[in-house]
């Protein structure tokens, strides 16, 4: 795995447009690559990851970052994690999990979320497998203030 720079927007494009269309959702490509810009621009705000194997980029991964009171420090949100299907079941994802994880223990984020389908057994198992649980007494709400990256 390896950080993403400004050089890899049209990957991380392509990637995310192959991503969105697995939930038939269209990518809106300027919303998606102001995005990834803004994040590639300010590392205070979170950090992409190309996943690789052998050398060839074959998936990404995304965490944005928010102080939290509960723990008195940042937290990292895993926003997006995807492997190009051809190279799935290959335990790409749990070592991309579990680098993430020791970059954010190196760089003192004190807690990392997930948002998972509740029909996404695959992703859930994944999750699980390198520590991730349902939060106790925990129910997530949103409110989409702004247009989403994918058009519905």
């Amino acid at each position: 795995m390896r950080k993403a720079t400004l050089n890899d927007v049209e990957l991380l494009l392509e990637l995310m447009r192959e991503f969105y269309a697995e939930s038939n959702y269209e990518l809106d490509p300027v919303n998606a690559t102001n995005a990834f810009k803004t994040i590639l621009e300010h590392e205070n705000l979170g950090h992409i990851f190309i996943i690789q194997l052998e050398g060839q980029d074959v998936g990404h991964a995304v965490i944005t970052y928010k102080f939290a009171m509960e723990y008195g420090g940042m937290m990292a949100c895993l926003d997006d994690l995807f492997v190009v299907p051809a190279f799935r079941n290959r335990g790409l994802s749990t070592i991309a999990l579990e680098e993430i994880r020791r970059f954010c223990l190196e760089h003192q984020i004190h807690a990392m979320t997930v948002e998972v389908a509740f029909d996404n057994a695959p992703a859930q198992k994944v999750y699980r497998r390198v520590g991730f649980s349902e939060l106790e007494n925990r129910q997530l709400l949103g409110l989409a203030l702004a247009n989403p990256s994918h058009l519905v």
